[in-house]
């Protein structure tokens, strides 16, 4: 029986968000530089890309906690493409002069204000725009109806000092209908700014998008599967999560206590409320899935385990100790995907690290999703550890160094204990460079597509990891301070050694 699979041969993949390539104002944008990191993938036959979500970030930075799950990033909108297409015209060049070409890291604020900017001279010389654009951006919007609610909520947010939704006033917070369209008579410069930088992001994205499948490139997105409390999503559609008209978490999410935390994790964010999404047929989860798949080609669902059950913890807990499993109805949305995907097999990668129960893998083996193997994880001494590269025994498997979440494979071998280093050592092949080890372990696996974060590729250490969990600060940062031509070596290298492995695009 043939594989109805999103994998269907051997692939290889690179690990890299668009704020971490060169080529933008600050950090990288939906500009040239994206472009041209597509080319470097298709001239080397590398054809899967990777990247996380494409959503506005939190404060500390973080696309996995957003306040939409609609929205992009005003930091990806590129200052150049505007100018080009006359969007922009009247300029103040010193404004939106580009900074930290040559930092290993951006900057948020800069990043932001930056943004703002961005919005005020598209706000300024809207009116100069021919009809012709104009009605693209009002069909546009009639299109994509998220953008209103999402619009009014970053403006109310600016309004109230960035404080928490549930800490505006009442008739902001229970979001009365009536009252907010009479408040935003005063508003409408503010909201069409929004929906502007917004409408720009999408068609930027949508070209690069286009662009990625003229090259042969597959494009691999993000979903987070809850999302933040403090978010539109959330104020907009209170009866579909587990929060009261006034922001009051009833229950959250988050995991058990295991062998790595006695208290579990405990996330924050509300949970599903199941009963009102299947009375709604799952409009909200399927409008979220059909935007995704307008941007990227095959999506990684994080946290997939929770499509099967999910711990539930009371509102006002300090950890996660008194939860409960709680049966989801993961095949029910599923299959209304694949009906709405119209397709035999479903885009998604299942994220299913962690400890996964036996329900988790047929729902995930029931549509055929590729797993995710991490083999950062797999030489603790354990014979039987699923990680391990001997016991990857099917193909329908994403194998990766690394994630965002992990140190470089560098530092990562830096931290091993020497007796797992010497099995490593007499096991495998090895050479001085501990990431093109664990590179070349990973594409010697059955698993269909091999998938190796950019700092891997580098040989980077700790100080270039994206992210920490756990951790508020210094994360999300890293950027590129080369040149992709200056990379050159390192993707052909890689390139070579796919092919040893018959993993090249033809």
């Amino acid at each position: 029986m043939s594989l109805k699979s999103v994998l269907k041969n051997k692939s290889l993949g690179i690990l890299v968000h668009p704020s971490s390539l060169p080529g933008g104002s600050y950090c990288g944008t939906f500009g040239e530089g994206a472009k041209d990191w597509i080319k470097k993938l298709c001239k080397y036959k590398i054809n899967h890309w990777q990247f996380l979500p494409l959503t506005p970030t939190d404060s500390t930075g973080s696309p996995y906690s957003s306040p939409s799950s609609f929205a992009l990033n005003p930091w990806f909108l590129d200052i150049n493409k505007l100018i080009e297409e006359n969007f922009i015209i009247s300029l103040n060049k010193k404004d939106l002069q580009s900074i930290n070409q040559n930092e290993d890291h951006f900057d948020f604020d800069y990043a932001n204000n930056l943004s703002k900017k961005l919005g005020e001279y598209l706000l300024f010389d809207w009116e100069s725009q021919s009809e012709m654009r104009k009605t693209d951006f009002y069909l546009w919007n009639k299109k994509n109806t998220w953008v209103e609610d999402y619009s009014i909520f970053m403006v109310l947010r600016e309004k109230f000092n960035m404080l928490p939704w549930w800490e505006w006033p009442l008739e902001f917070k229970q979001k009365e209908n009536e009252f907010i369209k009479t408040w935003i008579k005063d508003k409408k410069n503010e909201i069409l700014k929004t929906k502007l930088i917004q409408w720009h992001l999408d068609k930027q994205w949508k070209e690069i998008k286009v662009f990625a499948k003229t090259n042969g490139i597959t494009l691999i997105g993000d979903l987070p599967f809850y999302v933040s409390r403090d978010s539109v999503d959330v104020w907009s559609n209170k009866s579909l999560f587990s929060i009261s008209q006034n922001g009051d978490l009833l229950f959250q999410s988050g995991v058990p206590p295991d062998y790595f935390s006695s208290t579990g994790q405990l996330w924050g964010t509300p949970t599903y409320y199941w009963a009102k999404h299947k009375s709604t047929a799952f409009r909200w989860w399927r409008k979220r899935f059909k935007r995704q798949f307008e941007l990227v080609d095959i999506l990684r669902l994080d946290h997939f385990r929770a499509l099967a059950g999910y711990w539930r913890v009371d509102g006002n807990a300090q950890n996660a100790i008194n939860g409960s499993w709680i049966n989801s109805p993961g095949k029910e949305l599923l299959n209304l995907l694949k009906k709405d995907l119209k397709s035999d097999y479903l885009p998604i990668i299942a994220e299913d690290l962690g400890v996964i129960t036996k329900d988790v893998e047929i729902l995930r083996d029931n549509y055929e999703l590729p797993g995710m193997k991490i083999l950062q994880f797999a030489f603790d001494g354990n014979d039987n550890n699923p990680y391990l590269p001997k016991n990857i025994e099917k193909e329908n498997w994403v194998v990766y160094t690394g994630t965002h979440d992990n140190a470089t494979s560098t530092s990562w071998w830096d931290c091993l204990d020497i007796t797992i280093k010497t099995h490593i050592k007499d096991k495998y092949k090895y050479s001085i460079d501990p990431s093109w080890n664990l590179m070349e372990i990973g594409m010697s696996t059955k698993a269909n597509l091999f998938i190796s974060p950019i700092q891997d590729i580098l040989s980077l250490d700790d100080s270039s990891r994206l992210n920490t969990p756990g951790t508020i600060t210094n994360n999300w940062r890293w950027k590129l301070n080369q040149t992709l031509d200056e990379i050159d070596m390192n993707l052909k290298k890689y390139s070579d050694l796919g092919n040893n492995y018959g993993r090249l695009s033809n």
